[in-house]
């Protein structure tokens, strides 16, 4: 995905937050306590997070006391530097297990079935052969969603009747994927709320199965979050993570919202990588997420 477009998805969170905190300083002329202050009021009404925004205003008072640094132009460039250093993450590869199982989890509501679609569209165009699984069996809609996206980009769908055993879905699948020489399986499970104990024991029985048939899968567990939800998708996250053995984040919605900051708290807060980024609603809306390439959409133009 081109610069502009992750730009572009990110103009509500670079207005909100970082073109407010340029003004604030350049008004000021001057970087003391109580422009400090301010900021560190614009960071978390933006969705920082507080424990995020103390470690960006430590790093701040750090250079300012270090270089006696006054201008606005220089502030960016320390928030800019304290950003890219908490969005730092291994560069993406292309995985090399065949196949390659991901296990897709997360709350309804948050695009799981479109960013699952996304990915696959990703995979195929890089040439990878991929099929679905459709274990979320407890909503009839969500099989027949699965499978209308397996349809549009030409991917097959692994699918029982609706309120069949997501665990035999997805022994079926793997089984397909071995048979086929897939080079990706993906996941779709139940949108399960992190308050479900039984749901989360499911979970567990399905990675089980697939443990069972291909050795040290499932290779990936991706947790789909709405970037909208803010500090509430941190606090899905935390519970996901203590159950289901989170590896990366797939942060959806980001078009739409002025919480882009919350890519920075969930990495600094929960050490998770943020891999995949959904910035609308098309098969091609979908970004392997790039820490420099993201610091620079936050202050592009300021």
């Amino acid at each position: 995905m081109a610069f502009g477009s992750i730009s572009n998805s990110l103009k509500k969170t670079r207005e909100s937050v970082f073109s407010k905190i340029s003004r604030l300083v350049t008004a000021k002329n001057k970087i003391d306590e109580d422009v400090l202050d301010q900021i560190e009021e614009i960071l978390i009404a933006g969705d920082i997070g507080v424990d995020t925004s103390m470690f960006i205003l430590d790093k701040i008072r750090e250079q300012v006391k270090k270089e006696r640094y006054d201008s606005a132009q220089e502030l960016n460039r320390i928030i800019h530097a304290s950003i890219a250093e908490i969005l730092s993450t291994p560069t993406f590869k292309m995985p090399e297990n065949k196949p390659y199982v991901v296990l897709v989890v997360g709350v309804n509501g948050t695009g799981k079935t479109t960013s699952i679609a996304k990915l696959a569209h990703f995979y195929k165009s890089n040439h990878k052969k991929v099929i679905l699984a459709a274990a979320d069996t407890f909503r009839a809609a969500a099989i027949e969603q699965l499978c209308l996206w397996g349809e549009r980009i030409n991917c097959d769908v692994i699918r029982h009747q609706a309120n069949a055993d997501p665990a035999a879905v997805v022994f079926d699948a793997v089984s397909a994927a071995i048979s086929r020489s897939v080079d990706v399986l993906i996941i779709d499970t139940a949108g399960r709320l992190h308050t479900k104990v039984n749901l989360m024991s499911e979970l567990e029985k399905i990675k089980k199965v697939i443990s069972r048939q291909v050795t040290e899968a499932p290779h990936e567990v991706i947790l789909v979050l709405d970037a909208g939800n803010g500090q509430n998708a941190l606090s899905q996250a935390r519970e996901f993570i203590k159950t289901s053995g989170v590896d990366s984040i797939f942060l959806t919605k980001l078009d739409g919202t002025a919480k882009g900051g919350i890519v920075l708290s969930i990495q600094r807060e929960l050490g998770i990588p943020v891999r995949y980024l959904g910035v609308g609603e098309k098969k091609e809306d979908f970004a392997i997420f790039d820490a420099e390439e993201f610091a620079k959409a936050l202050f592009e133009g300021i």
